[in-house]
């Protein structure tokens, strides 16, 4: 699996703007010939928190149509990375994902809300798992702060995720606990990790970019920069079963004493 993670500088609060911004980057990153493009948290609107009532995405329908038709045009699987999505019970930060053909094939709402950067002000937490299937591969949907909580990933890779995509907006001050965590998560699960941050500044955070896809073993196959950047790698996928059967730690667990 060949995947690209399109590593943007938002415009804070200009959904106009970032819909072309991401239009014209998903098109250069299609000359990559990727299976699959990944986009970072929040990517139309960035952290202008206090204006999603006005800004955000109604149910997700903006963002939907539009990833939508650019999978189908370029025949890509595209893990649209998240938006404020605006429902009737409040407004969640949502990770849409599509098949080739355009079809809306996972959802993941962000369940782990962060307090630092008032998420819980003006968001409604996930209730739901991010698993989801891409050309026949397992795989599990996070979105930023919830790398900080390894019992919810475990929660998807215990059911045989294969590959976690995570979009983020992880400041540059904590840059160190982004890679950290990140290999952690990959031995840890014994999977692929692509992992898409977003690069640039908003009026209160410096970005750390470095977006990144990390193998089973928890080796780094590729790692970007702090600045915009197309990052493009590829998954050998059956070397996941080889490791998960080399170090059977799914097999040696024993959840029953764990809570």
């Amino acid at each position: 699996m060949r995947i690209s993670l399109i590593q943007l500088d938002i415009a804070f609060g200009n959904p106009e703007i970032n819909y072309a911004t991401a239009e014209r980057k998903i098109h250069q990153a299609a000359a990559e010939q990727p299976d699959c493009l990944i986009l970072p948290e929040l990517w139309t609107t960035g952290y202008d928190l206090s204006r999603l009532e006005e800004i955000g995405d109604p149910e997700g329908r903006i963002t939907k149509g539009f990833i939508s038709t650019l999978a189908k045009q370029y025949n890509i699987n595209i893990v649209a990375g998240s938006v404020a999505s605006k429902g009737s019970a409040g407004i969640t930060n949502s990770m849409f994902i599509f098949s080739r053909q355009g079809e809306l094939v996972g959802e993941y709402s962000k369940l782990h809300l962060f307090r630092l950067m008032d998420e819980h002000l003006y968001l409604q937490p996930g209730e739901a798992k991010g698993l989801f299937t891409l050309d026949g591969t397992l795989c599990a949907g996070l979105i930023c702060y919830d790398i900080r909580f390894p019992e919810w990933v475990r929660a998807h890779t215990a059911q045989g995720a294969e590959v976690l995509f995570i979009s983020a907006e992880w400041p540059l001050p904590r840059l160190s606990h982004w890679r950290a965590l990140l290999i952690s998560r990959a031995i840890e699960n014994q999977c692929y990790v692509v992992a898409c941050n977003r690069a640039g500044s908003d009026p209160t955070n410096t970005f750390a970019g470095h977006s990144m896809i990390i193998d089973p073993w928890g080796d780094i196959i590729c790692e970007a920069s702090e600045g915009e950047e197309i990052l493009t790698g590829t998954l050998d996928l059956p070397r996941v079963r080889e490791i998960r059967e080399q170090i059977p730690i799914f097999s040696d667990r024993r959840p029953h004493l764990y809570y």
